[in-house]
């Protein structure tokens, strides 16, 4: 009953330990701070355009810039910018969501990014732009693009 117990043990310690080597690494979230930003109205066609959530209305496009610096040393991708972005009177743009858009990829340091956003024509510029901040993966999140797949047609 005892050299049964120990022999228990002793495979259960075994899989406990090689259960570190073999586990893959958790992909954390990473945390990109964003400065030096800026908006602008986009230029030429991309100025015209709606906000749609069940009605169409004018909307007038902006492209917001910035820097995003990723400390952790590797390629941050799917980063979700946050922020909150207030009209010209500190009305808010985008009510109810703090979610803006998106930066494809994020090397490691700092670096440049754009985003545009459409905001309803009845609020004046220059937009305010607050508490911006990104967070993304060192790898792909979502399982597949649309764009990976190659068509024969």
């Amino acid at each position: 009953m005892r050299l049964r117990f120990l022999a228990v043990l002793l495979v259960s310690g075994l899989l406990w330990l090689t259960s570190w080597t073999i586990t893959p690494t958790a992909e954390a979230m990473t945390s990109i701070k964003l400065s030096d930003l800026s908006s602008e109205p986009c230029a030429g066609d991309e100025n015209k355009g709606s906000v749609t959530s069940g009605d169409i209305r004018p909307a007038n496009c902006f492209t917001i810039r910035g820097k995003a610096k990723n400390i952790s040393g590797k390629t941050v991708v799917d980063a979700d910018v946050f922020g909150r972005i207030y009209d010209a009177n500190g009305n808010p743009t985008f009510e109810n969501r703090g979610r803006v858009g998106t930066i494809e990829e994020v090397p490691p340091g700092t670096s440049d990014f754009e985003i545009r956003v459409s905001v309803p024509a009845n609020q004046p510029a220059p937009l305010k732009l607050k508490q911006f901040k990104a967070s993304g993966f060192a790898g792909k999140v979502r399982p597949y693009y649309y764009d990976d797949f190659e068509s024969d047609y």
